[in-house]
């Protein structure tokens, strides 16, 4: 035919039948600008390096993000170990940390040597029950700090700052001034879960307005409720005698200088009770973190999880209270250092609380017996005059994020 090339013609024939022009769409020609129409191949090396940098990245960061809960755990479990054998050791009747190893090894079993009779009594009777007694209130408070703060949706809420640990308070010290002795050693332990239920369900009803839960409504209630608890533990401590004045005066400050045996046995399934079922909601507060409708289209009975979790708090905050009354701010200050330190996930969060809560109270109450020998300092006391300056700047952080109250 006239006026085509040979190459036209067999251009033409190749195009419908040649797979490669199809199924290669990397060696089209392309047309670099100003070349006058001149087709250019694609050069593979120039298009292709940016997926495997892409990849690299994102397995480095999940790496780092597999990794860093993990050196967290595995430095606060050894923090707490050291601080649990330091304080073990340390005290008005000094007892070297060798021996107090020495000693442990040989009621474990495990070779060892005991101590004299007054280390042993010192140590067994003494240091131990009361360290022990730290580590299960401290985590208890920090993993009920933690939980609160996810049921809430609120960086401020605490057991302690919204009330939560007074109300606690009002029902152990109103089964001492009433001399209540009904379920025996537990009556204690159980009138402070019945009031710290009453009083964790009155904020939560309290603090909410068209279904969210709002910042200064949540202070305020704290406010109000730790006003009226504090009334009524004025009430009973004007109608107690002279010996239940100075329990109500333990309860009101805080302390663990009664730690015994008995009372860590007390306490011991509240507790444990308590932080095994913690971590079970880990992935559920996740979801309710994207907001309350989020949750609901995934699946998540809002209600139902915020009641059983309040149950929860009440559990824990009420095993705290009735062995070492209240002591505050180390559910608000524990989870948001952990925050700070990994994120806000809370399969993290949740026991990572509870461990960091038991090093905090452990080393506070260390502090407590050692800064003011031979005195000792209440507990509670110091855990608020180091919270509270934390607290203040949490407010003003968080007004600042929100751009003010109103």
């Amino acid at each position: 035919m006239p006026g085509r090339s040979p190459q036209g013609t067999e251009r033409t024939a190749a195009a419908p039948s040649d797979p490669s022009s199809r199924s290669a769409p990397e060696e089209t020609p392309r047309r670099t600008p100003g070349s006058g129409g001149t087709a250019t191949p694609a050069d593979p090396a120039t298009t292709t390096p940016a997926k495997p940098r892409n990849r690299n990245a994102s397995a480095s960061a999940s790496g780092n993000r597999t990794r860093r809960p993990a050196l967290l755990t595995l430095a606060l479990v050894t923090t707490l170990a050291l601080l649990a054998l330091l304080s073990a050791g340390v005290g008005a009747y000094d007892i070297p940390l060798a021996d107090v190893l020495a000693s442990v090894r040989h009621h474990l079993g495990l070779g060892g040597a005991p101590l004299d009779r007054v280390g042993e009594s010192v140590l067994w009777n003494v240091r131990l029950p009361r360290v022990v007694l730290a580590l299960l209130v401290g985590a208890s408070l920090g993993c009920a700090g933690a939980l609160m703060q996810g049921v809430f949706g609120n960086p401020l809420a605490e057991p302690g700052v919204i009330g939560i640990s007074a109300g606690a308070a009002v029902g152990a010290v109103a089964a001492i001034g009433l001399g209540l002795s009904f379920f025996g050693n537990w009556t204690i332990t159980v009138c402070a879960f019945i009031a710290g239920l009453i009083t964790v369900s009155s904020v939560y009803l309290l603090s909410r307005n068209g279904g969210k839960t709002e910042v200064v409504t949540l202070i305020l209630t704290g406010i109000a409720v730790n006003s009226f608890a504090g009334a009524l533990i004025g009430l009973f401590v004007f109608f107690a005698d002279s010996g239940q004045v100075n329990q109500i005066t333990f309860w009101q400050l805080g302390s663990l200088a009664q730690a015994t045996w008995p009372k860590v046995l007390a306490v011991l399934p509240c507790a444990v009770a308590g932080l095994l079922i913690a971590p079970f909601y880990s992935r559920r507060l996740d979801l309710l973190a994207l907001g309350e409708r989020p949750a609901r289209h995934l699946g998540i009975d809002v209600e139902r999880l915020r009641l059983s979790l309040i149950l929860v708090v009440a559990l824990l905050t009420a095993a705290a209270v009735a062995v070492a009354g209240v002591i505050t701010f180390i559910g608000l200050l524990v989870p948001h250092l952990l925050r700070m330190a990994n994120g806000p996930g809370h399969r993290f969060l949740v026991p990572g609380s509870a461990l960091a809560g038991a090093v905090v109270l452990v080393a506070g109450d260390l502090a407590a017996r050692t800064l003011a020998q031979p005195a000792e300092l209440p507990l509670g006391v110091l855990t608020a005059l180091i919270g509270s300056p934390f607290f203040f700047w949490l407010l003003r952080r968080t007004r600042r994020k929100q751009g003010g109250w109103a």
